[in-house]
């Protein structure tokens, strides 16, 4: 894709949707860094059903400690993989309390430090937290920039730096949510909907016509 289209491109996701916010819902960085955590391999619906009763409960490190693990997973027993994520989360939450005061640290090495927590995971809090311009990829935002041609890649991580390298700046910090939400909405992995894609004249998916069917 060219720059003057992946400009066309971002600046059309910008006038749809000026202010993209993530699905997940949270208040702090705490329960965003939670919510994220669990989310793999899971739905942000799933998630939210879930923390909207964990969260008037525990929503700090010393509360979801104060829970324990077995505590923890009767709240969470709903998403994929909740015995090691409850684990991961309890540890999580005791390193927060040993090395940062209980705070989510804004570092990607403190971050990626804590159990549970990789890359994607950490590009989310860092971006949707702290507002710096990290790219998280996702299976959504590695199917559209495959699909349409913007950042080709292997895999997550030349993918990442393909989209950091031609994004403009001026769009960095909104780019992940507008590529996420095309994917989980539009450019689907099946059924996807190239008739209503806002994109369509600019991506360079050969069969977009039949494949839509």
């Amino acid at each position: 894709m060219t720059p003057k289209k992946i400009e066309e491109m971002f600046e059309r996701f910008k006038k749809a949707n000026p202010d993209p916010r993530s699905e997940l819902q949270f208040n702090s960085p705490y329960e965003l860094l939670v919510a994220v955590m669990l989310s793999a391999q899971a739905t942000d619906i799933s998630v939210n059903k879930a923390t909207e009763k964990l969260y008037p409960v525990a929503n700090t490190p010393e509360s979801i400690i104060a829970l324990g693990v077995e505590g923890l997973k009767s709240y969470v027993k709903t998403i994929n993989l909740y015995p090691t994520k409850s684990k991961n989360i309890i540890r999580m939450s005791e390193i927060l309390l040993e090395k940062h005061d209980g705070d989510v640290p804004a570092d990607r090495e403190a971050l990626e430090a804590l159990p549970g927590v990789g890359r994607k995971t950490a590009n989310v809090v860092l971006n949707t937290a702290f507002n710096q311009m990290t790219m998280a990829v996702d299976t959504h935002i590695f199917r559209v920039s495959n699909r349409t041609g913007l950042a080709p890649g292997k895999n997550v991580l030349e993918v990442e730096k393909g989209l950091v390298k031609v994004i403009p700046p001026k769009y960095m910090m909104n780019a992940h949510h507008w590529l996420l939400l095309h994917g989980r909405y539009v450019c689907k992995a099946k059924n996807f909907q190239c008739e209503n894609c806002l994109i369509n004249d600019l991506c360079g998916y050969p069969d977009k016509t039949t494949a839509a069917r």
